[in-house]
């Protein structure tokens, strides 16, 4: 039977296909022990959809590995980070059956419901996994496409070989390049007067994202591989699951959706080899996604959209990247925006930033009207996070797939009190500005706190913009960080390569303690300098009788700034700072490149005039640089003729 298959159709198709002689091609049958695995799945040693080599991608579900590899259910999926040994991502899918076998015979068994939700490998037995794979991985000198089964505890390796749908930069290994990915297939234009923007876009459909890209088409469903005549070039092929005998309508689709399967499923492993979108483990595409309707789908973040989306791809270079042109220079430090009104920001985003750099919450709050702690008492929590979830969608939206940082709350107590129902709930403080803000308010109401990160949860898995990230204002102590991700993680939200967790620097003690917040976990900073300045130099920034004495260019905030960003810059933490003195003094802007910051968020209306600043002060630098480095030479040189007039 195996030595028949050769001349099954699909294999007779795939050799007409790569031009091989029919008669010349051998097979041979692989005998090895059945591993009767509690547990199986699949390990790619570089990650197959961000084409990171430092990532590895491992699925697992119950049972037998065949239901992975096949598609026939979703499994799970874990990223880890190679070189840190680190998990970085999960994603735990229902599983509802699983193929064991009993007697001489594979069967299909229901899984206890309590079971079905359950993560399926513990965070060791990933490690382990992690562990086997980079050892295979350097044994071959190549990616590798791993199966592997656990029975019993064992793990167990019944397969190797190499990954062969990776760009070819990311298989090099020793300087050696192997492999070629095929060219992306141009997708037909659609008419730009039917486009619809992101943030009004209807989401039909979720899964997990397969392979990246945009395809935009009518939907053709088909339920077997016997239905792929019906299928056109150009549509959107839905489906159960792919198997090889789907590959000649696969070749016509402007995308592939389907049921289940992950991202080692043969759906993705195709579409990712021919270059086409496509979005896996959807459970009900099939069923949401009516035949001919135009939709647009989003490989990179795992949507599917009612219609036709200008995606940001597709938006004009001069609008998106303005500071391609002369007006705007390109510079090595990232310019960011500050921004808090949702009417605002398709407008700001059309600026020459890179990305919004401090997202204020209180104005979306504001708009709400009511104190958060009052909607959670009357039974609207869902109001909120949904309203919320609103806002931040359409920022996420405007500026993808720029980052967005979002700045949690930062209400003082006599602002919160202005809200509707705020005065039963905040206390009189004399000092508003040093009291109950910030962090320490998160750990003392929860409940509040975890309403924002459900919001944020909602914009980066339900509407797929995981360009989202979170920053956290007014931290005093290392524990209140600790505290803090704690909350987090009983969200199941977790720092990844996509979701970044920032703090604020404002405060002295954070100043000083820097070094001990980056060991405990962050990805990033932004010195708050109306803060850190009024608290560093004892001046009430609201006070107009000491206003000329507030300047953050006063040599204590300067050297406290200098020293957060080169111990950030230590230990890996991205460095900004979010004020205008950037693009009020050029020399301020100057030292802060100096000192190696790695962005700086300002203003919409400042946005030009930093970046041309940050550009001259980057030029200044590197000549001064260049005048050392020249004069070091020459003196080096003038050395070594002393040295020879001193030998002869």
């Amino acid at each position: 039977m195996c030595w028949a298959s050769l001349f099954e159709p699909r294999a007779i198709y795939y050799r007409v296909q790569n031009k091989f002689e029919h008669m010349k091609v051998g097979l041979a049958a692989v005998v090895q022990m059945m591993i009767q695995s509690e547990k199986a799945g699949v390990i790619f040693t570089v990650d197959p959809l961000y084409q990171d080599p430092n990532l590895i991608s491992l699925e697992a579900g119950y049972g037998l590995g065949e239901t992975v590899v096949s598609g026939q259910i979703t499994p799970d999926t874990y990223r880890i980070d190679k070189s840190a040994l680190r998990i970085v991502d999960k994603n735990i899918s229902k599983q509802k059956w699983a193929l064991i076998k009993m007697g001489d015979k594979n069967q299909r068994v229901e899984i206890k419901e309590e079971a079905q939700d359950r993560q399926k490998l513990n965070d060791n037995e990933v490690l382990d996994l992690a562990k086997i794979a980079i050892n295979i991985e350097k044994h071959y000198n190549f990616p590798q496409d791993i199966e592997y089964a656990v029975e019993k505890g064992n793990i167990y390796i019944v397969q190797s070989r190499p990954i062969t749908t990776l760009k070819k930069e990311v298989t090099k290994m020793d300087q050696k390049v192997t492999e070629v990915v095929r060219e992306t297939p141009k997708q037909e234009e659609k008419p730009s007067a039917q486009a619809k923007k992101i943030s009004e876009a209807k989401i039909l459909t979720k899964g997990l994202p397969a392979s990246p890209g945009f395809g935009i088409g009518k939907v053709c469903i088909l339920l077997s591989a016997k239905e792929i005549s019906k299928m056109d070039r150009g549509e959107v092929l839905v489906t159960e699951m792919t198997t090889p005998d789907f590959v000649p309508a696969m070749k016509k689709a402007a995308a592939i959706v389907t049921n289940t399967g992950g991202s080692t499923s043969h759906a993705a492993i195709v579409s990712r080899e021919l270059g086409i979108p496509c979005i896996v483990g959807t459970q009900n595409a099939t069923e949401v996604l009516k035949p001919d309707i135009d939709v647009t789908v989003d490989g990179t973040h795992g949507v599917v959209y009612e219609g036709i989306v200008a995606m940001a791809h597709e938006e004009k270079k001069e609008d998106r990247h303005a500071y391609a042109a002369e007006s705007a220079p390109i510079t090595g430090t990232k310019i960011y925006v500050n921004l808090a009104e949702v009417e605002l920001s398709e407008k700001v985003a059309k600026l020459p930033v890179d990305g919004v750099g401090l997202l204020r919450a209180e104005f979306m709050i504001a708009d709400i009207g009511y104190h958060p702690r009052w909607m959670l008492d009357n039974g609207k929590r869902e109001e909120f996070v949904d309203k919320l979830a609103e806002g931040l969608r359409r920022f996420a939206a405007a500026f993808y797939p720029r980052p967005v940082v979002y700045r949690a709350t930062d209400f003082k107590t006599n602002e919160y009190r202005n809200l509707e129902g705020g005065e039963k709930y905040e206390p009189n403080e004399a000092n508003p500005m040093m009291g109950y803000r910030g962090a320490s308010r998160y750990i003392a109401e929860p409940e509040i706190f975890k309403m924002e990160l459900d919001a944020i949860k909602k914009v980066r898995d339900k509407f797929g913009l995981r360009n989202l990230w979170l920053m956290i204002p007014f931290v005093r102590r290392i524990g209140e960080l600790r505290a803090i991700k704690e909350i987090m993680q009983e969200m199941s939200i977790y720092r990844t390569r996509d979701f970044k967790l920032w703090i604020m620097v404002e405060v002295p003690s954070t100043v000083m303690l820097i070094d001990l917040f980056c060991k405990e976990g962050i990805d990033g900073i932004s010195i708050g300098t109306n803060d850190l300045t009024q608290l560093i130099l004892g001046i009430d920034r609201d006070n107009a009788t000491l206003a000329k004495g507030f300047d953050e260019r006063n040599d204590a905030v300067v050297r406290a700034l200098k020293h957060v960003i080169r111990t950030c810059g230590e230990y890996g933490v991205t460095s900004s700072l979010c004020g205008q003195a950037p693009s009020v003094y050029p020399e301020f802007a100057e030292k802060l490149v100096e000192f190696g910051i790695t962005s700086m968020s300002v203003n919409p209306d400042a946005v030009e005039r930093t970046r041309k600043i940050v550009n001259s002060a980057e030029k200044r630098i590197m000549l001064k640089r260049l005048a050392i480095l020249t004069e070091q030479a020459q003196k080096g040189k003038e050395k070594e003729e002393d040295s020879s007039d001193f030998e002869d």
